[in-house]
This record gives structure tokens, sequence and C-alpha cells, in this order.
């Protein structure tokens, strides 16, 4: 391919450059060649992953103890038979669990998948990246990521970051011309683009050669479409935590066996229930439940217009502090409008009132210098390319002159495509026998390239339009005997004829004021990073309520002049930073960060992607950025919309809100059953005379594991964010997961649970063991029921919230409906070792089991008192 002429390459692949390929021949391609994807790794069977359930430590000594119960008592089979039922269960739930997690992930994946710009049936569209077949022909242009291997046969001073590939650093120059070598190596291949590597800078012309595993990268080892999952870092702090937790609840174990062999207990029985308690204890479920949560909560997300690309974004979204937001399209509408002209001989003026044909030459200049196209689809006008420069394409249609109707008199030629740098664009026409080239940028630096201009008026009226928040661009022209044949800034972009000057106004979206107020309210403060001018940017972040009374703005140029240190012993001054430069935007993120702050930062451009890889939330632009800035985006915004991200802070707070109660709730319930089995058999060995027994058998504890560790938890983890969420301060950076009196709050529930299970047990047992242990079961599962109600609020649970989650009161009355089977069901009864209650007896149960309530409230109402003070 790369060493084939334009013609013999459309003539081998079947293709017309000009126009694409049909719908048709496409389908027929994909029929016959597949997808533009690499092949995913196979996924366990389900039988696989169902075993993998079984590899836990624990779970496996579980599973001994129930057989070496079956082979030293083989008729006591029934409780060896329920725990193997109860892990039985625990596998199939986490089966369930798991791929419940992987579809969410899998769908969130699908949504953020890449694109492809093509020509099709003579239109440029955009399709999904997989849907590209070989001999599509691509439309390439700075900050898109290549869908698709593909040769060359256009090429406008196209250069392509290969680093992924190649290593090579810095981004390689491409071309369209032949290669007559045979063969070349990869780095060499100059009139090639390959998938996964990143255009930034020109456009291009090419035409895919290969698709999926034919694609440079298909062919290197290891290399996979699908992110791998890997655990966040609060998974792993749970974890850590779990273990922490297990370990010293198997030496809890240890001591209890000890107790109960004193106590006059069988040494099996003494190991089961030692083993039993361990299991229900350790809380192993907790990095599932987390997952699961976090899974859920993203796909939550995905319907607010946030794609989170990775969990660990989640659990840092409620921590964030600093937003730097770019202006437009993101605090604005992405709408721009030209509302004003000026030119040297008609002065400035209203857009309505621009008729005369200077003016109108002007607008066309503009519309001649852009790679905007309005297009007419089913009535609508659909916008291709920048919103600034369909802004300017649209004003030219307004006065009657389309970019088509413009193309019969223009041929554009050659360009110097637009960079941040020097922010300016310079396009080469022929024009009757004549070569014109027409330059379009910032005002101060064209005004600075021309020989003609009244620079002082020209920067005047350039001034009176940004005070009114317009945002202005300046054309000028330069006629040539021919195409100079090096294309550089300093030849083609000086000695111009300045033309005039539109101002353009990109409105304000009407909920980001109140974003910004919401976001300050919760202490979150706002900072526009734009490369507008700085009058345009301060009139904006004014009216937004971002740039307030004793605070500055600044630009590039003065950042230039200041150290990192001295910026970041002054960044909390500034708000506002206006012409800013790609390095300007990574110092920024960093000062921040180096105050404790954590910074969110919005970006669309390829030259945004370092400082969203800065971030500690990169924030792309779905619907105007670019794959580079998606692809180094912790989350993608789909609306493009500032509102969204102050929306995922609130989300990211309640989520974090409701894997803190998970917590909670969990571990304040192992704690309870550790406690009633250790007090029963402490009291057992230190008060012979007390007659305490074992409170609940292995298959008691492992049911109460079943029910509190499953349908309730996952319940809290769908607990509705909470109205006042963002009336908070955000968590600082280093904050412990258990600061703030956490920790304390857990083992004090926990210490409660089990005090009131011993007490209600020791009612029972006034009238039978068999009582006894009825009175506790139903006491310790109602007590934790009870406590998921007083959990699922940082208020009182009598607030109108209580009846908010529909999943926590469907948990809890399937557990009540378990618990009211498993007693007066003789068969079921008789397998757990249980008794009916008279009425007396069972409403103590379970009035013991609702004094959680009143002591949580009380607690409650105690740190409002001091919260107060």
């Amino acid at each position: 391919m790369i060493n084939q002429t334009k013609q013999e390459l459309e003539k081998a692949l079947n293709v017309d450059t000009s126009v694409g390929l049909g719908s048709e021949e496409v389908k027929k391609r994909q029929a016959k060649d597949g997808f533009n994807e690499l092949e995913q790794p196979k996924k366990a069977s389900l039988f696989v992953r169902f075993m993998l359930q079984f590899k836990d430590t624990l779970v496996i000594i579980l599973l001994i103890a129930a057989l070496v119960s079956v082979l030293v008592e083989p008729g006591d089979w029934i409780d060896s038979a329920i725990i193997v039922f109860v892990v039985v269960v625990n596998a199939i739930l986490g089966v369930v669990q798991e791929s419940k997690a992987e579809k969410s992930l899998e769908a969130l994946q699908k949504l953020s998948a890449p694109n492809a710009k093509v020509l099709r049936d003579g239109k440029k569209c955009v399709v999904p990246a997989r849907e590209l077949v070989v001999g599509d022909v691509l439309v390439l242009e700075a900050g898109d990521c290549v869908p698709s291997d593909a040769r060359i046969v256009e090429c406008h001073n196209l250069k392509v970051d290969e680093s992924a590939l190649t290593g090579e650093s810095l981004p390689v120059e491409k071309n369209d011309e032949i290669i007559d070598k045979t063969e070349v190596a990869l780095g060499d291949k100059t009139n090639m683009v390959f998938q996964s590597c990143n255009v930034t800078y020109g456009r291009a012309i090419a035409i895919v050669t290969s698709i999926g595993m034919q694609n440079e990268v298909g062919k290197i080892a290891g290399m996979l479409l699908a992110a791998k999952q890997e655990a966040t870092p609060l998974q792993n702090k749970l974890d850590e935590i779990g273990k922490m937790i297990g370990i010293m609840c198997i030496g809890i174990c240890i001591v209890v066996f000890g107790m109960e062999m004193l106590s006059g207990l069988s040494a099996l029985d003494a190991f089961k229930t030692s083993v039993a308690l361990a299991v229900a204890a350790i809380p192993e479920g907790l990095a599932t439940v987390v997952t699961i949560v976090l899974a859920l909560s993203v796909q939550k997300m995905v319907k607010q217009n946030a794609i989170v690309r990775r969990l660990p974004a989640v659990e840092t979204l409620g921590s964030t502090s600093i937003v730097c937001s770019d202006k437009t399209g993101t605090l604005t509408q992405n709408k721009m409008t030209v509302v004003k002209t000026y030119t040297p001989a008609m002065g400035l003026r209203s857009f309505e009132e621009t008729e005369d044909q200077e003016a109108i030459d002007m607008l066309n200049y503009f519309t001649l210098c852009s790679d905007a196209e309005l297009i007419e689809e089913n009535g609508q006008l659909i916008e291709i390319g920048d919103p600034t420069e369909t802004a300017l394409v649209a004003a030219s249609l307004k006065k009657g002159f389309s970019k088509e109707k413009l193309a019969e008199t223009y041929q554009r030629d050659a360009e110097l495509a637009f960079d941040s740098e020097r922010k300016m664009m310079t396009v080469f026409y022929k024009l009757n026998g004549q070569i014109l080239s027409i330059t379009k940028g910032g005002p101060d630096v064209t005004l600075a390239r021309c020989v003609n201009a009244d620079i002082t008026k020209a920067m005047a009226a350039n001034d009176e339009m940004a005070n009114d928040a317009l945002r202005v661009l300046a054309v000028a022209v330069r006629v040539w005997d021919q195409i100079p044949e090096k294309l550089t800034s300093e030849l083609i972009e000086n000695d111009l004829t300045f033309i005039g000057l539109v101002g353009m106004i990109d409105p304000p979206r009407p909920e980001v004021k109140d974003a910004v107020a919401v976001a300050a309210k919760a202490g979150v403060r706002t900072i526009m990073i734009t490369g507008d001018h700085i009058t345009t940017a301060v009139a904006i972040a004014k009216n937004l309520g971002i740039l307030t009374a004793g605070q500055k703005a600044i630009m590039g140029v003065e950042l230039d002049k200041m150290s990192q240190e001295e910026l970041e012993s002054h960044i909390d001054e500034y708000s506002v930073y206006a012409r800013v430069a790609p390095e300007h935007k990574v110092r920024i993120v960093k000062a921040w960060q180096a105050q404790g702050h954590i910074v969110a930062m919005t970006g669309d451009g390829v030259n945004d992607a370092p400082a969203l890889k800065s971030a500690d939330i990169g924030c792309a632009m779905g619907i105007t950025g670019t794959d580079v800035a998606k692809g180094a985006a912790a989350m993608i915004l789909t609306d493009d919309n500032f509102a969204t991200i102050i929306s995922s802070i609130r989300e990211g707070r309640g989520i974090f809100d409701n894997i803190k109660k998970d917590v909670q709730y969990l571990l304040s319930s192992n704690i309870g059953e550790v406690l009633v089995i250790f007090g029963a058999s402490l009291i057992s060995v230190l008060i012979p005379a007390s007659g305490f027994g074992v409170p609940l058998l292995p298959i008691h504890l492992l049911w109460v594991n079943l029910i509190t560790d499953s349908l309730p938890a996952f319940a809290l983890g769908m607990e509705p964010t909470e109205a006042d969420v963002m009336n908070r301060k955000p968590r600082k950076k280093d904050e412990d997961f258990f600061a703030h009196g956490f920790l304390w709050t857990i083992i004090w529930q926990g210490i409660m649970v089990g005090v009131l299970t011993l007490c209600s047990y020791a009612l029972g047992e006034n009238v039978s063991h068999e009582y006894g242990m009825t009175m506790a079961f139903i006491t310790l599962v109602g007590c934790q029921l009870f406590h998921s109600f007083n959990v699922k609020s940082h208020h009182s649970v009598f607030s109108k919230q209580i009846f908010n989650n529909k999943y926590l009161w469907g948990a809890a009355a399937v557990g009540v409906l378990l618990q009211v089977l498993i007693i007066n069901v003789p068969f079921l009864s008789d397998i757990f070792k249980l008794v009916p209650l008279d009425p007396i007896h069972a409403l103590e149960a379970i009035g013991i089991s609702a004094l959680t309530v009143v002591f949580v409230e009380i607690y409650k109402l105690i740190k409002r008192i001091q919260h107060k003070d």
C-alpha cells in the first residue's frame, strides 16, 4: 500500500476518495471481513466463575467443617446440609453480582467507544469506529484518534503522535508521497497512519487499508481493546480492613472454641460454632458490595449525562474542591453568533446593519478561512466543526453566501493549520489566476502582522466588543504570485492587509449561574480557564458569579513571568485565567493540588489532554471533545455542560455516603454477631451457675449472614442522595476513611447489637433453651433490619425521607417474611431448632430489637446539638 499511487490504491480497494463507499458496499464488506475491533479475551465459563466463589480460605474451612460433621456424626447431617446450602447460595449471589457489575461496565465502554469521521455516499458523517471497513475514506483532523490503519492520500501539515505504537516521543510528520522501498520500518511509514495513534496537528484524507486484528495494534501481543477492571483505592482499603478484622475474629474464634470446650460442649460442636462464627463475622462481602454499588451508581450517572470511565473517579468526585472549567461550550451554550462587525471604512456596527459589500466580503473571507460546514438534513442545519467557525459560516449564509457557492469562485489549495501557540490559521486560494492567502486569528496577534491597519482604532473597536463579552476575531489577506514551497508562520503570516473584525457571543448556559452558586455553598470553587481575551473572560465570569469581589483575573503572559512556587503561593487570588497555553493549564492544576485540593478539570481539545491527565478528575466534553481528550479524561460529559459536573460531584458525595453506610452497617452487624457468641461463652465460663448455653447455632449465624449481608446492604447502596449533601464541605485529600469518629460509631453500634441480643437470649432462657435461641435469633435479625434504617440517613429515621428507598423496605419485608416462615413452619423450625413464641415473648424480642432505633436516635440528637453549638 505504501508504494502505490492514489489512483492505484483506489482501484485496488474499489473506492473513489471523493465520494467514499456506498452504504450497501459497507454492509457487504462487513459481512465478509467483520468489524473493526480486537478480539476480546475469552471470558471464564459460568461454571468456572461459580467455582471461583469457593476460593476463600474461610469458606473452604467451613465446608471442611461440614464434611467432618457428617463423617463423625452421620445422623446429624441437617446442619451440614444447611451450611452447604448457605455457601452455595452465597456463591450464586456472588456470580449474579459480578455479572451485573460486568454488564454495567461493558455498557459504559460501549457508550464511550471511539467514533470516526468518514466519507460515505459523498457525504461526511460520523460512525462508530468498529463499523469501519477496508476502503473507507477517513477524514482526519487535529485531536482525532486514528480509528484504523490507513494510507494517506491527501495531507495538510499532518503530525501524528505514534508513541503508543513505536515509542517515538515526538509527533511524526506525515505526507501523501509514495515510498519506493519494499521493506520499511513501522516508524518510517510516513504515508500511513495507525490505529490508536493521535493526530496532533493538521488534517488529512486517508483510505482504510486494514481493520481489527490486521491492524498494527492487533499484531502486538497483550494490547486489548477493553480496559482491565482494577480494584479502586477504596476497595483496596476495605479489603485491608476486612483482612485485619478477619484475623482478629479468628483469634476470638479460637478463644470461643476453648471456652465452649470448657463449658462442656463437644469438640465438634465447638469447632463448628467457631468456624461458622468466623465466616459470619468476617466482612468478606465488603469489596463485592462496594464494586456493585460503584458500578450501579456509575450506570445511574450515565442517565445524568456523565460517563465515568474509571471507577476510582467516583470516589474522588465527592472530595472535589476546585473545578477548573473551560468557558466555551461548558459554561456557555456553544452556539456562537456573530452580532457585530468592524471594517476600517464603516466602523463598528451590529450584524443586522451590515449590508455593504466590503463587510460581506469580510464575512466571506472568514468563512473561506475555516474548516466548518453547515449541512442541511431533514430540514435542519447540522453544524460540523468548531463552534466559532460554524458561527462564521452561518453569518455568511445569512447574507446569502453559502460555502458551496463561494467554492465555485475560490479554489482551496494549501493551508497552515490553526494552533494554540500562534492563535492563527491561514488558507491559500486560487482566484482569477492569482493566489490569495486568508489569515484569521486573535485581533492582537493578527493586527501585529498587518501593514495597513490603524491598530489604535481597530483595538478600540476590539475592546468595546470584548467589554460586551463578545469574542473578537480578525481577518487579513495577502496576494501571492505563487504558493511558497515551505509554509511557515514567519513567511506567510506577515505583511498582511487588514480587512476587519467580527464580534461573536456565546451566551452563558442558563443553569450555570445556579450551579456555580450551589458549588460555592458546597465549598467547591469554580475557576475559569480560557483562551479568550481577558476582558471577555472577566465579563462572563462576573455574570456567572465566578469572579467575585477580591478575586483577580490573570493572562498567560503574566503566568510565564511567575515561578511555580510563586503561582502556588498566590493561586488562591485568581479565579479567571485568560489567553492561556496548554502548559499553563497543567501549572494551574498542579498549583491547586499543591495546596491540598482535589481538582476537576474540563477540556475538549488535544491541548487539554495533559491537564486532564494531571487533574484528579479530568472531565472531557462528549460533544465537542476530541478522542485524545476523552482518552485522557476520567469522566466524559455527554452534554458538555458545567452544571453536569456539579451534579456529578453531588452524586459522587451521595455514592461515597452510601458506601460508608454499607461499611457501617456490615461491620457493626458483624461485630454484634461476634459479641453474641463471645459474650455468652465468657458468661458461661465466668458464671457457670447462669446456665448460659450457645445462643445461636452455626446455621443461625450463617442464615443471619445471608440475609443481612445481601439484600439490605445492596438496598443501602441504592439510597437516594441526601438533600443537604451539598451543604457540607468537601472531604480533605488525605482524610482517613474512618475519620470524625466513624470507627467508634461502628464499634459502639456493634456492641449495642450484641448486648441487646444477649439480653433477649437471657429472657428466653428462663423459659427454655429453645426459647432463648429463638428470641436471640429474632432479636439479632431484628436489630440488623432496624439498624439498616438507622444508617440510611444522617438525619432522624422519623424524617419524611424514611419512605424514599423502596429497595430497603423490600429487603426488610423479605427478611421479616423469612423469619416468620423459619419459626412457624414446622419443617423449617425443626431444621433450625427453633420454636414458635407466645405473643408476649415474641413482642419482647421485637421490642428489644427496636431499641436499636431508640439508642441511635439519642446519639443522632446529641450529634445535632453538638453541631449547633
